[in-house]
């Protein structure tokens, strides 16, 4: 399934837990905040994940307080809050932002988490392969090493101009959506999922049922950004692992 961008009033809900995308199992709402705008936001029985893209915002919480800034997902690395179910957040935009919002049902309680850039791994995938057509950078925030109480994988992508990603085309049990960003309102992509072909568009989002391959590319002069999700499943959590297309494995030799 594709979504193409549909804001209201400066949000978009990119997948819920019911309708038509309920396999991808969460919440992921993408909001746009005016400057001085304040916005609360509550998941009863999930855990949620606040993900900032542009902007800066003071997140209230319990007895906390947390600022979060970022010139754009292009130039900075991010800053993340992770809190237990029903935990409270309270939204304030200091400059006009972007944030992205991923919920899950977790009964575990843990303590509220906030990753920073320094606790952050960021690393080059496929460097040197396929003369180099598919590197970009991979920036992990919450997996199940770090955070194996949460029942969410959390992490970004940035897509050098003209590379393809996600390569070779492979699959896992676990749902997965991509949200796609680029530094230009025109710039464009495209992603594969199956034996279909869609168009990525600034704001669009893939979403991936387990057991669907997948893979994009961009165009030349557009570097494309990507935050990725994924959803454990009772039993089955997502450890890094991938099945390949078995057509395209001799690519990895």
């Amino acid at each position: 399934m594709f979504i193409y961008p549909k804001f209201k009033s400066g949000k978009q809900e990119v997948t819920r837990v019911y309708g038509k995308t309920s396999p991808m199992l969460m919440n992921i709402t993408v909001y746009k905040l005016d400057k001085e705008e304040e916005i609360e936001l509550f998941e009863p029985g999930m855990e949620t994940a606040l993900l900032i893209l542009s902007g800066e915002i003071n997140v209230y919480y319990e007895d906390s307080k947390l600022n979060m800034v970022r010139a754009s997902v292009f130039e900075e690395l991010p800053t993340c809050i992770h809190v237990p179910k029903d935990t409270v957040l309270t939204v304030k935009a200091e400059k006009d932002s972007e944030i992205l919002v991923q919920s899950t049902e977790n009964e575990k309680y843990f303590e509220p988490r906030v990753f920073k850039k320094n606790d952050i791994y960021k690393f080059t995938s496929c460097k040197g392969k396929w003369e180099g057509t598919a590197e970009r950078e991979v920036i992990d925030i919450i997996n199940i090493k770090n955070s194996p109480y949460s029942n969410m994988v959390l992490g970004e992508v940035i897509a050098r101009q003209g590379r393809w990603w996600s390569y070779i085309p492979h699959h896992h049990a676990q749902p997965e959506v991509y949200y796609y960003k680029f530094e230009r309102s025109e710039g464009f992509g495209a992603c594969f999922i199956g034996e279909k072909a869609y168009t990525v568009k600034d704001g669009s989002a893939g979403l991936f049922e387990g057991g669907k391959t997948h893979a994009q590319v961009t165009a030349p002069g557009y570097p494309m950004y990507c935050c990725w999700m994924i959803r454990h499943l009772p039993g089955d959590p997502w450890d890094n692992t991938r099945t390949d297309d078995p057509r395209y494995s001799w690519l990895l030799d």
